[in-house]
């Protein structure tokens, strides 16, 4: 059995004359992480690795979950091919896991995250928002084969209202 947490990263700045790679995270959107990595803590804390994208609202993203749930940073790989917004890129990473992880995060953006979530499980899900996650469960036993997953959501608070 084989788990996916894709978690999209927080909510960005729009800073005029910044490259999109480049742009941070808002006050409200580390905030929001910081909350989620709270509400999220018993699922996200056993996790064996946590793939980002490089672009900077993701790394920072994720290292705001890291901080906040006191996990080691050694589980943070950099993989540039999540700096997408095509699923078929998002997928082919995915599929190519190294089948010795069970439980694998990634943080990356959308509209590829939310393109896997309908492509990889029974869910139709119309937009995953910023700082939400959605945690896919597989019966397949290697990634390359991963099809039909069972999906839960973690949303933040204020979308819940």
């Amino acid at each position: 059995m084989k788990e996916l947490l894709l978690f999209r990263h927080a909510k960005s700045s729009w800073e005029p004359l910044v490259e999109d790679r480049d742009r941070g995270l808002t006050e409200k959107g580390i905030e929001r992480t910081k909350s989620m990595a709270v509400v999220s803590s018993k699922i996200i804390n056993d996790f064996e690795v946590i793939f980002s994208s490089p672009a900077n609202r993701a790394t920072h993203t994720a290292s705001i979950l890291i901080h906040e749930l006191q996990i080691s940073f050694e589980l943070l790989q950099i993989r540039d091919s999540l700096y997408t917004f095509e699923i078929y890129q998002l997928l082919s990473f995915i599929k190519s896991l190294p089948d010795h992880y069970s439980k694998v995060i990634c943080v990356g953006h959308n509209p590829a995250m939310t393109q896997a979530v309908n492509q990889l499980s029974t869910t139709n899900l119309d937009h995953l928002p910023t700082a939400a996650w959605a945690l896919i469960k597989f019966e397949q036993s290697e990634w390359r084969n991963v099809q039909n997953g069972m999906t839960s959501l973690g949303l933040p608070k204020e979308i819940l209202k």
